[in-house]
């Protein structure tokens, strides 16, 4: 599944899944620009692995909740590199509690983190693949969306955003060879699940079939499969990478 020649963004890319999909897509040939927010010191450490297997990255900062700051991402990459090929929309957070203790707040900040930040990136990102004529947007999004979870109503709605985003855009793109896909994850080991409480993981591991947390390098593989052309012909799909958890 060679990438050689493409150009990729792939947002939250400083650490967990998105650390591990730049590594992927750049192991398959594409040239990687590593966004982050605050993380400068582990973007550059993505960035330097990157280059260290002969693959081409460079670290970009920006808010993408924010709509100039990912526009302003998008035009750095086809400034760096010429071209746009891949955008991954993977940032997001959590602010977990039940609904009578959530803050407005914070509900506000995960929309904005998961699901506005999608909408900003891929408007920005459409806009070039449209003239080019190809393109490659997959929305990295949870079974919480799919099939809730106690706790979590302002993830859970902000990942179930992103797969009618999904969807409605893939519909919008196809007649220009613009696929939109999204990857569902189940529960991977990362810092955001290292934040939840012992006994949700508890509760969640044991909704596994497989009996095991995820790791982030099988997300990884499923977000290459998507972007490689062998997938030239699956739009507007929701991957789950769940080890069984959301079965429908």
């Amino acid at each position: 599944m060679s990438l050689t020649g493409q150009v990729a963004v792939v947002t939250g890319a400083s650490r967990g899944i998105g650390r591990a999909i730049a590594l992927e897509l750049a192991h398959q040939g594409a040239r990687i620009t590593v966004n982050y927010h605050a993380s400068a010191r582990a973007a550059e450490e993505v960035v330097e692995a990157i280059r260290s297997s002969g693959a081409e990255a460079s670290p970009y900062q920006a808010d993408v909740g924010d709509a100039s700051q990912a526009q302003a991402l998008i035009k750095h990459a086809i400034d760096t590199y010429g071209d746009l090929h891949i955008l991954v929309n993977n940032a997001g957070i959590t602010r977990d509690t039940l609904i009578m203790t959530m803050k407005e707040s914070d509900w506000d900040d995960v929309l904005r983190t998961n699901l506005k930040s999608t909408f900003n990136c891929s408007k920005a990102a459409v806009r070039h693949m449209l003239r080019k004529r190809y393109g490659r947007i997959i929305n990295i999004t949870s079974v919480a969306g799919q099939m809730g979870n106690a706790g979590q109503t302002s993830y859970s709605a902000s990942k179930a955003g992103q797969i009618g985003f999904t969807k409605a855009l893939a519909r919008e793109v196809a007649p220009r060879n613009i696929t939109v896909n999204a990857v569902a994850a189940g529960y991977i080991e990362t810092e955001i699940w290292a934040g939840v409480p012992e006994e949700m993981r508890q509760a969640a591991l044991a909704l596994v079939p497989l009996g095991r947390k995820g790791k982030p390098e099988e997300i990884a593989a499923a977000v290459a499969f998507l972007v490689s052309e062998h997938a030239g012909y699956i739009t507007g799909h929701v991957l789950t990478v769940d080890g069984g958890m959301a079965m429908f």
